[in-house]
């Protein structure tokens, strides 16, 4: 059995002025960690269910969105840089670019780049983040979680238009209510938090096409946020 040892985040979120969804794991993998950036283990699934979910929303809606003009990684978030893995200056041009690499069959998220995969992010106005800052932990097993430090989830939601929570697995979610819904309330922020399932390779329960259709509600979320 893995020892525990003291992990760090280690890489900032990704988000901007214009994000209106986020979506939350619980602590980034060892193999996430090690390359700097979000659900990087080779088996899960989790850009393979977005690549599926809005090839099939643009096929229909591409360019129906108006694109926002806000400059990413201008704001700041405890010690955190908002959008700090973001690519390019200028949030319009990364929309952009992403859109139009969708359109002209662009390398699909799994096999795509960080700079590819941020950029896909922004261009849907998804913020990615993990309810942690730090732990102690066994391996990738958030099960073993213990000694747990949040990250400021409420200040990175002051800073965007973010609506609507979702948390990648049943341990992220039970981390967020625990550790941050009380920093959401004393901020006077209100937003509703959706527990999917994980698409990690430890829940081999569920297929591919089960965790689409599961994840299928992030594409339909509709403002309901409260903000002062």
């Amino acid at each position: 059995m893995n020892e525990y040892e003291h992990v760090e985040h280690g890489f900032g979120p990704i988000c901007d002025a214009q994000s209106e969804i986020l979506i939350l794991g619980s602590m980034p993998s060892p193999k996430s960690r090690a390359a700097g950036f979000y659900y990087m283990h080779p088996r899960n699934r989790f850009w393979q269910v977005l690549d599926a979910l809005y090839s099939t929303v643009e096929s229909n809606t591409v360019g129906s969105n108006t694109v926002g003009s806000n400059t990413v990684g201008s704001n700041t978030v405890g010690s955190n840089t908002v959008g700090s893995n973001t690519v390019g200056s200028n949030t319009n041009d990364i929309r952009t670019d992403a859109i139009k690499a969708r359109e002209s069959d662009g390398p699909r998220l799994p096999e795509a780049s960080i700079a590819e995969k941020t950029a896909f992010l922004l261009a849907h106005r998804i913020a990615l983040w993990d309810v942690l800052e730090s732990c102690d932990i066994r391996g990738a097993s958030d099960a073993s979680i213990r000694n747990p430090v949040p990250n400021d989830i409420a200040g990175l939601i002051r800073h965007s238009r973010i609506h609507a929570v979702y948390a990648t697995g049943r341990r992220a979610a039970d981390l967020y209510r625990r550790y941050s819904e009380a920093s959401l309330r004393d901020a006077e922020i209100t937003v509703p938090l959706i527990a999917l399932p994980s698409t990690s390779p430890a829940n081999a329960a569920m297929s591919l096409p089960q965790l689409i259709e599961a994840y299928r509600c992030i594409t339909l979320t509709e403002p309901t946020s409260g903000k002062p």
